[in-house]
């Protein structure tokens, strides 16, 4: 598996811990040559491939203001982000930059790139205005993005909406800044967690983007989503979710046993785990909506054994989580998995699933 391309076009994502409770407009980009370079004369929504804004990241800021693609919106009156379930202010991130770093560049690898040239001629043909707009819900450290502008043609606004202010800083300085033909590509975050959406927070949009997301949506959130994809009329590119199907080499007697422990943790509380991609497709074809998907496996071997590791770690934790009886033979199956991919000798096939709805266009569409 090649290396992850994470930075190349901008800064490297640091794996230290990121700030807590910190108040909206307030997080800046660090004073570095590269960072402000990054982050300086980032449009606002109405400057949206104008280039007419200029925001100064070395300059601390008072509460409530923003700076465009350095930091979370927080001001009275700012546009609807999107919101698919409630949180306390003290609720913690669902991922940790370091997972997010360290999984990119199996996700790069494993996104279908056979979704990507139907998803071109729909852009291409869209009515109206030069340029398209991007949301990319749950963004965490802006992989989506990075994978999928440089393979787009033509200026491009990502609006990147996630709930960590953190994780959305990243986002927005190591966001690519050219298309794949050279055209500017600009950046604004949003913070909000994804759930109630509705088409008011997609106005203008011409594609959503998500990866790792519906398997953590319930029923209802998905129907909220694509009744919001449905309603501005625009396709969704939702990549990775989780397909229930691990496959090991070589096997072990408690591989079935551990997985399927697992898949029942991730349908816990009504959360879609596996069936997420039959259920997203069953609920854009019921409006109409084309639907493709494509497998998106991670292929993990040697070369990607820290990965491995915490993936291991997190699988077995969720099963041991979910059917505590598992415990000790759990930890014993762990210790195992572990010396063999410290070894070298162990593989590991995670399948996930792509998914690209096209939605039919309507007016709204940008």
């Amino acid at each position: 598996m090649r290396k992850s391309a994470t930075t190349a076009q901008a800064g490297r994502i640091p794996a230290q811990p990121g700030p807590r409770g910190v108040p909206l407009g307030m997080l800046v980009a660090p004073v570095q040559p590269d960072a402000k370079d990054l982050t300086a004369g980032q449009p606002g929504p109405e400057d949206i491939m104008a280039g007419t804004v200029q925001a100064d990241t070395g300059e601390q800021t008072g509460p409530g203001s923003v700076i465009p693609g350095a930091g979370p919106a927080g001001r009275p009156g700012e546009r609807a982000t999107v919101r698919l379930r409630d949180v306390g202010p003290d609720d913690p991130p669902r991922y940790a930059p370091e997972w997010l770093e360290l999984r990119e560049g199996a996700d790069a690898v494993a996104r279908a790139p056979e979704l990507l040239d139907p998803l071109r001629i729909r852009l291409a043909n869209l009515p109206g205005r030069s340029g398209v707009v991007i949301h990319d819900l749950g963004c965490g450290t802006g992989s989506m993005g990075r994978w999928l502008a440089p393979r787009l043609d033509g200026a491009q606004h990502w609006i990147l909406h996630d709930r960590d202010p953190y994780l959305l800083h990243f986002a927005a300085v190591a966001s690519p800044r050219a298309a794949a033909d050279g055209s500017r590509v600009t950046v604004e975050t949003r913070r909000g967690d994804v759930a109630r959406l509705t088409p008011d927070a997609l106005v203008g949009a011409s594609l959503v983007t998500a990866s790792a997301l519906l398997d953590v949506l319930t029923r209802e959130e998905v129907d909220a989503l694509v009744a919001a994809c449905v309603g501005a009329g625009c396709p969704a590119l939702l990549t990775l979710s989780v397909a229930g199907k691990v496959e090991l080499t070589p096997a072990d007697p408690m591989d079935t046993e551990i997985a399927d422990a697992f898949n029942a943790h991730q349908r816990r509380d009504g959360l879609l785990g596996p069936d997420a991609v039959t259920v997203t497709c069953e609920a854009f074809a019921a409006h109409g909506a084309t639907v493709r998907v494509h497998p998106s496996a991670w292929r993990l071997g040697p070369d990607e054994a820290a990965l491995t590791a915490e993936w291991l770690r997190g699988w077995i934790g969720a099963a041991v989580e979910e059917r505590p009886e598992l415990k000790e033979r759990a930890d014993q199956y762990l210790e195992r998995r572990l010396a063999a991919c410290a070894a070298g000798e162990l593989s590991v096939l995670v399948h996930h699933s792509d998914l690209l709805a096209l939605a039919r266009p309507t007016r709204g569409t940008s």
